[in-house]
């Protein structure tokens, strides 16, 4: 607590506390997210503009029920959200989906996680998809798919996916000791670099249900983190880390402290300011906050940051929370991340509550969190599986989607009186045209922030959109862009309460 503490001394003053506007009727159906036990997991929430409006989309998984796409047609700026429903490939079995720009067009496309084969979208910017695998060789295979991530690896012209596997479904002696093996995805560099070689198997899989490929020791080279379940590995099994430039996963040797839990999600920001993204991990009982110290360490914050949110902290119910989707942001625009946590038991299971809402974790100047999720609004208890923040009406403020397994998927509108902001675009040259990534540093009242452009993580779902700073009382702050081949941008100022576009212009930035 005490180098925290220090860390965190300059912040600014706590903000107005959240409070958020159910918009749920914005939508045009109750969607929900349905099944048998092939569902009792995901059910993720992609969010991203499909049409360059600036007013990001929904693609909700269904699980049993066809995923849906819910177009954003809010009227203007800050005025209430609003969607309609716009036509998609009818998809079943989804557990997911994560947005990015696979073949460098400009246009967001998606990963659709699914038991059953997983599916590669092309998006054509005006929010129509087509199934672009075989054009693009990914081999979709058949599993039982629950997470996912990417990265463009050095040099490369077509993006490396992960993808993380659930149970075996074909193991007669299963559920528990049968984890399937993940895959990896890299370009075909025999036939064609903008295609797909077959996948690389990374095994053995510990039931993975979150992966999330960053740049943990800022060395420049990412690596591939992935949270498993232990409910189904039973033994042997835990978290992993693997190199993805050697393929092999890290071990005692490297300094990697293994670490067992029933591990669901994974968020990650920097949020003691040293510079290196710290990660919080979901699970049945205590969500696990670690701090990243560098090298590659990582331990477990202590328990005083008041980030384990193990038990319902409102109702009767005294059994253990289970974790799924988790995101830190700043949803009171105070310079300072917050964490929201979707909660909700996996379907009767016993051992844990049943009624458990989800959390809202606000940070305070002194790096601890309190629990805001009831007086905001939004501590739910329905059983929430993947969830977002995002601008949804470009007020300004984050607002709040939750996907939940068998009961209709919320929205929230933020309406917290909140601290001035800037969100930030970073545009690139060549294949990566979302600059994947890079990181982004911004410097207000004598702090600076860091965030880094990542494809996965969460619970089955994840954003391709701007990144948002809150700046609390501060009008004004410079930025620069640590771009995904090292090289770092000059300082540029950038104006409060807008959006702006990056593009590298020799050592500088071009603002838009």
């Amino acid at each position: 607590m005490k180098r925290l503490a220090l860390v965190l001394l300059a912040a600014p003053a706590q903000a107005e506390p959240p409070a958020f506007i159910d918009r749920a009727d914005a939508l045009p159906v109750a969607h929900e997210y349905t099944g048998g036990w092939e569902h009792f997991v995901g059910g993720g929430v992609a969010v991203f503009d499909c049409d360059g409006s600036g007013f990001p989309a929904l693609f909700a998984a269904g699980g049993a029920d066809p995923a849906r796409l819910f177009v954003n047609t809010t009227e203007a700026p800050g005025a209430p959200p609003a969607f309609e429903a716009a036509p998609l490939p009818e998809l079943t079995g989804v557990t997911g989906a994560y947005p990015l720009d696979i073949d460098g067009d400009g246009h967001i496309d998606l990963a659709v996680l699914r038991v059953g084969e997983n599916l590669l979208l092309r998006g054509d910017g005006d929010c129509g998809f087509t199934q672009a695998s075989a054009e693009w060789g990914f081999e979709g295979g058949d599993a039982w798919s629950t997470a996912f991530a990417a990265t463009w690896e050095p040099g490369a012209a077509w993006p490396t996916l992960a993808v993380g596997s659930y149970i075996d479904r074909a193991d007669p002696d299963g559920p528990f000791m049968a984890c399937d093996a993940n895959e990896l995805h890299r370009p075909d560099a025999k036939r064609d670099a903008r295609r797909f070689a077959a996948p690389i198997r990374l095994e053995p899989g510990w039931c993975a249900l979150s992966m999330l490929i960053s740049d943990w020791t800022r060395s420049g080279r990412r690596d591939l983190r992935i949270s498993n379940d232990r409910h189904y590995y039973v033994r042997d099994g835990a978290e992993e880390m693997w190199r993805l430039d050697e393929l092999r996963a890290l071990g005692p040797e490297d300094g990697w402290e293994r670490l067992s839990i029933w591990g669901m999600g994974i968020a990650s920001r920097d949020i003691t300011g040293n510079g290196y993204p710290d990660v919080m991990l979901t699970s049945m009982g205590d969500q696990v906050l670690q701090f990243n110290e560098g090298g590659g360490v990582l331990r477990d914050a202590p328990y005083e940051v008041g980030a384990t949110a193990h038990r319902p902290f409102i109702g009767d119910d005294g059994r253990p929370a289970t974790g799924w989707h988790a995101e830190f942001a700043d949803v009171t625009n105070s310079g300072r991340a917050d964490l929201f946590i979707a909660k909700g038991n996996v379907d009767q299971m016993p051992s844990n509550a049943m009624r458990d809402p989800n959390n809202l974790l606000i940070q305070e100047p002194d790096g601890t969190f309190t629990e805001h999720a009831d007086t905001a609004g939004i501590a739910t208890t329905d059983r929430a599986r993947g969830a977002a923040l995002a601008d949804l009406n470009r007020s300004g403020r984050l607002d709040l989607v939750v996907i939940n397994r068998r009961a209709p998927m919320e929205l929230w509108e933020n309406a917290t009186e909140a601290g001035h902001w800037v969100q930030i675009v970073p545009r690139a040259d060549g294949a990566n045209t979302r600059a994947v990534g890079a990181w982004v540093e911004l410097r207000a009242d004598g702090r600076v922030q860091r965030q880094e452009v990542t494809v996965g993580g969460g619970h089955a779902g994840g954003q391709a959109g701007p990144l948002h700073f809150g700046l609390g009382s501060a009008d004004e702050a410079e930025m620069r862009v640590i771009w995904p081949d090292g090289n770092a941008s000059e300082w540029v100022p950038v104006r409060a309460g807008a959006r702006h576009a990056l593009h590298a212009e020799g050592d500088g930035l071009r603002i838009e």
